[in-house]
């Protein structure tokens, strides 16, 4: 028993592998009685519960010519002939069992035990030739299941040569060439066919991986998009709700404007909802600043506004237009501020936003919140990706300061990387 459970592993290594077994062929037959009922092929989509030692222990009855020899007296010292095939079988299920475990079989001990299966497998052919001979094809395989890289082709071939030079030295040309022959086959197809197995099942949990991460890096994209988008949105509706309550008692012309502005801020913010859901929104740098300077004038803050340089790329524009909105939010929710300026001046290589407001109510609270905070994080991440930087807090005068700076012309991969900010269908 002890013997036994080192060949298989731990008992608690043994249970991860029986559950991990029984898992997938719970999963290939859920696949394979989907695929019955959608009248396509069964299971064409699973690549079916994954091979392990059992797979190979049928190819043991090719010895038994060998032990029928045992059984009927016709081999010499049948005590010796019996414990070499004992001990050959034995070797045989050491190595196959841990042949489909990567690490176990790169282990020490499971090239030692495929070179013992060599020196017996050749003493046994040279003591008794015939069919003890068919010991090699089975040596071949167990090569083939344990060698899976560059050194197969060597050691197959070399493997080949030798067990055709013990067929001759013990039975003569005709038996090398079958004996060769089997041999080179066993090791070889058993190679590919384990390891194109192996390699397909590698490919299919790198490819569900990549799924899975796609699903949760969409999932976070969409998060944020939602709240740069509705939190920018509802502060606009708020301040705009409290200055027609202050303008209603002496002004009803100005409170009905502000209402007005309401409804328009309202249904813009349900476009862009729809627009967000369905990915057909672009941002447009020039409308978030047309929104800034509404918004800003609205909470009593003057908008000051300064635009120059070349024009940028759509990219660009959509990620610096996420910064205006989101640093504009702040401004109006946590500043006490009487003035913001936003500067955009595009150089030859680099473009720089910058807003700037005199708050000085909450600057050392606003840092920590803005820095921190869920709104500025996601932009810092979505500029890192696409080449830029992120920089805010107080300025030393009092106030607060967010900077963004990106590349005019980003890499490939980089306006790719921006692209995938603006929102698109989930």
């Amino acid at each position: 028993m002890a013997w036994w459970a080192r060949t298989r592993g731990g008992p608690r290594e043994q249970g991860e592998a029986r559950s991990c077994r029984r898992t997938d062929t719970v999963r290939f037959g859920a696949a394979r009685r989907a695929g019955r009922k959608d009248g396509g092929e069964a299971g064409a989509g699973h690549p079916g519960p994954p091979p392990t030692g059992f797979s190979l222990l049928p190819w043991l009855l090719m010895g038994l010519g060998s032990f029928s020899n045992l059984l009927q007296g016709e081999t010499p010292n049948p005590w010796v002939g019996g414990l070499g095939l004992l001990a050959f079988n034995s070797l045989y299920v050491y190595v196959t069992f841990r042949a489909f475990d990567r690490d176990r079989r790169r282990a020490p001990s499971t090239r030692v035990a495929l070179l013992l299966m060599g020196l017996l497998t050749t003493a046994l052919g040279l003591g008794y030739g015939g069919s003890w001979l068919m010991f090699f094809p089975l040596l071949g395989l167990a090569t083939g299941a344990t060698l899976r890289g560059p050194w197969l082709g060597r050691v197959g071939l070399l493997l080949t040569v030798y067990a055709g030079a013990v067929s001759a030295v013990r039975g003569g040309w005709s038996d090398a060439t079958n004996i060769a022959y089997a041999t080179f086959l066993s090791s070889m197809v058993t190679a590919a066919i384990l390891g194109l197995s192996e390699a397909v099942r590698e490919l299919r949990a790198a490819r569900e991986e990549l799924a899975r991460r796609a699903v949760e890096e969409e999932r976070l994209r969409f998060s944020r998009d939602l709240h740069d988008l509705l939190g920018h949105t509802l502060s606009v509706i708020v301040v705009k709700s409290e200055a027609a309550r202050r303008l209603a008692p002496r002004d009803m012309d100005a409170a009905l404007g502000q209402i007005g502005d309401i409804e328009s801020v309202g249904r813009q913010a349900l476009t862009e909802i729809r627009e967000a859901v369905t990915g057909y929104r672009e941002g447009s740098l020039a409308t978030e600043l047309a929104r800034a300077r509404s918004a800003l004038s609205a909470a009593s803050v003057e908008p000051v506004v300064h635009r120059s340089g070349s024009p940028l790329a759509p990219a660009a524009e959509a990620l610096l237009g996420w910064v205006v909105r989101e640093a504009v939010t702040n401004v109006v929710r946590h500043s006490s501020a009487t003035r913001c300026e936003i500067t955009v001046d595009s150089a030859v290589e680099r473009v720089r936003l910058t807003v700037t407001d005199d708050g000085t109510g909450g600057a050392a609270p606003r840092a920590a919140e803005g820095i921190g905070g869920t709104g500025l994080t996601g932009l810092t991440e979505r500029l890192a990706a696409a080449g830029g930087t992120l920089r805010a807090g107080p300025t030393p005068r009092g106030g607060f300061t967010v900077t963004a700076e990106l590349p005019v012309e980003p890499p490939a991969r980089t306006t790719a990387v921006a692209a995938a900010t603006a929102p698109r269908d989930c």
